[in-house]
């Protein structure tokens, strides 16, 4: 099984450059590693529990994805998707809600912080608390646990909801597992050299704070008048200025080659102005992000572009989900009613139905196949390509042995109209003969 890396997206709000230097190039640089298999979400669920604007909820949706896309992300190498498009995540958190102790809910961060503040102003610790938010670390362990994630990409603010994952998933397999580890336990990865840059003002970039540059919003113009509005001090043209206290630098150095940051230090001390010194930032940063821009500008205008490209995702993303909540139903005994047999001579003669068949073959690409019908003659399971025919065989071995559990890996895809459900009833049929 592949590294797996699983990105989650907020969807309230618009992307800034702080966002994009911080979050969106480092994540899609690091999904381009080989060995890593990356997924990234809109994490729209999520943000209906902060935001009952739906307007803003759709806008904001669209925008990110469109921004993603943009700066490069490669859905070819990865998975993206949007949450709600996954029904097995709601299911999920349910099955998850139903082994989490109300106790561990309670020690959450963002409730308590909600409690603390409540208190702190005379109220009830539950005002304005909703389910959502109380519920919202579940709804993320669902995320991470539904497609077997061994890293997550997290602030450290967001830890605490990676160890609770790592709780949930450890009872759940506990409960249900029967000795076998139904969840990987994912592990926090803290980028700690993860690029934090100031705002118009050398605060922390951020909208709260209302200093943020925009990364495509308004176009070349806004990103013009936003560089333009960066605070300096107020030595003249000409007066040495120094590099090492001024946020402009932080910013030109996030952007610019190294042999670039050089010769803009040693010209700051040799007393360039602060209005050219901005503007060789603002040539920097278009160098970047135009071309990003221009790509941007597409997407929004031609947004069946990104929906595609989003169903595409969900449909890889389901294509691993499916057969994982099938695994987890049949484990927690939402099982199909099945004919018990009676005695043993029924299930003797029982043993000469015919079975469920797997069929091996090469196609013209030269590539080795397998494909798994029903007794019937209808198609279930169809497999990629493999370079070698032993590596088809083995699979088909796996599947027979393991069963439904096998399904979670197995590099095919359900045929239409065919539901993880039957596969896994088509391959118990080897079990039992």
């Amino acid at each position: 099984m592949p590294h797996r890396v699983l990105t989650g997206i907020t969807t309230t709000g618009t992307p800034h450059l702080g966002n994009y230097a911080g979050a969106i190039r480092p994540a899609i640089q690091a999904s381009r590693q080989p060995g890593v298999e990356s997924f990234f979400f809109l994490a729209d669920y999520h943000a209906l529990i902060k935001c009952d604007d739906p307007a803003r909820i759709e806008r904001s949706r669209l925008e990110i994805a469109a921004t993603w896309l943009a700066a490069g992300l490669d859905t070819s190498r990865v998975v993206f998707y949007r949450q709600s498009d996954i029904p097995e995540i709601p299911e999920l958190t349910w099955l998850l809600t139903c082994v989490t102790s109300k106790g561990l809910m309670n020690r959450a961060h963002a409730y308590k912080a909600s409690t603390d503040a409540n208190e702190a102003a005379g109220e009830e610790p539950d005002a304005g608390v909703t389910m959502g938010l109380y519920s919202y670390p579940i709804l993320m362990a669902a995320d991470i646990l539904m497609f077997k994630a061994h890293k997550v990409p997290v602030g450290r603010d967001q830890i605490q909801h990676i160890e609770m994952a790592r709780d949930v998933a450890q009872r759940f397999n506990h409960l249900f597992g029967a000795g076998k580890e139904l969840f990987v336990l994912p592990e926090a990865a803290v980028e700690e050299g993860v690029a934090t840059l100031p705002g118009l003002d050398g605060r922390k970039m951020s909208k709260s704070y209302d200093n943020t540059i925009p990364l495509f919003e308004g176009g070349a113009k806004a990103l013009k008048s936003a560089v333009a509005r960066i605070v300096t001090d107020s030595r003249l043209p000409g007066e040495p200025k120094d590099p090492d206290n001024s946020h402009l630098v932080t910013l030109f150095d996030a952007f610019a080659q190294p042999a670039e940051r050089e010769q803009f230090r040693a010209d700051l001390r040799a007393g360039l102005a602060w209005g050219e010194a901005k503007q060789r930032f603002l040539e920097v940063l278009e160098r970047d992000l135009a071309p990003m821009r221009a790509r941007y500008d597409e997407l929004m205008a031609k947004p069946e572009e990104i929906e595609e490209e989003l169903l595409e995702g969900a449909r890889k993303a389901r294509a691993t989900a499916a057969p994982l909540l099938a695994e987890l139903r049949e484990a927690v005994g939402l099982r199909h009613f099945r004919k018990v047999e009676a005695k043993a001579v029924e299930k003797k003669a029982d043993a000469g139905a015919a079975l469920p068949v797997f069929k091996q073959y090469r196609e013209a690409d030269g590539k080795f196949y397998f494909k798994l019908s029903a007794a019937d003659g209808r198609l279930l399971l169809q497999s990629q390509g493999f370079e070698q025919g032993r590596e088809a065989g083995q699979w088909v071995g796996r599947l027979k042995a393991d069963g439904a559990a096998a399904l979670a890996d197995v590099p095919a895809t359900l045929a239409e109209g065919v539901s993880a459900e039957d596969v896994a009833t088509a391959l118990a049929a080897f079990a039992q003969a």
